[in-house]
């Protein structure tokens, strides 16, 4: 597995091809469809958040709050990406951010911003929420959580040997479009 340690270089990006394991470690913020909307239409980051550099994760983890105030995260799948496509191309050239990690794959916008910008798109096993919460070692914070709730909140995630696939890369390359392709080619065979 190739690590990637937060905040990420466009260099170490555009190393990074389809298909190549990786291993992300640093800070991860979650972020699903209100935060994408908000940014999109133009609201700020809270003060001292920086995406610049970083991963934006689409994830609506399940939190406990301990007794001392902090959060226990508890479960920590990736949401479907694809809910995103409209905003996701403008918030990475916007904010800077070199990574997405989501299920499912995105679209053309994404991949063009991807390929433009030096991002990619990583993809996180789906149905193992629980055992990606273990990657994550500390809930550093939350915003919006009032504005937003739980689910669509931003939670700013300290994490290590978070496993994920690259399958969109900064060269253009979708591994989601080749199985398209090739299962749309199989399909018209057959009928």
């Amino acid at each position: 597995m190739i690590p990637l340690t937060t905040p990420l270089t466009e260099e170490s990006i555009r190393a990074l091809r389809v298909g190549d394991a990786v291993a992300v470690r640093g800070v991860v913020y979650t972020g699903r469809d209100a935060v994408h909307k908000y940014l999109h239409e133009g609201g700020a980051l809270p003060p001292g958040v920086s995406l610049q550099g970083g991963i934006l994760y689409h994830c609506g983890p399940v939190m406990m709050k301990q007794d001392d105030g902090s959060y226990l995260c508890t479960a920590a799948g990736p949401t479907t990406s694809i809910r995103e496509e409209p905003y996701q191309g403008d918030i990475l050239k916007k904010f800077g951010v070199r990574a997405v990690i989501g299920k499912g794959g995105m679209g053309e916008r994404t991949l063009a911003a991807c390929r433009e910008q030096g991002a990619v798109y990583l993809h996180a096993v789906g149905g193992a929420a629980q055992v990606l919460a273990e990657c994550i070692k500390k809930v550093r914070d939350v915003y919006f959580l009032k504005e937003f709730g739980s689910p669509e909140a931003i939670w700013e995630l300290e994490v290590e040997a978070f496993p994920a696939v690259v399958t969109m890369d900064s060269h253009g390359q979708s591994l989601h479009k080749e199985v398209w392709d090739a299962s749309s080619a199989e399909l018209t065979k057959r009928l």
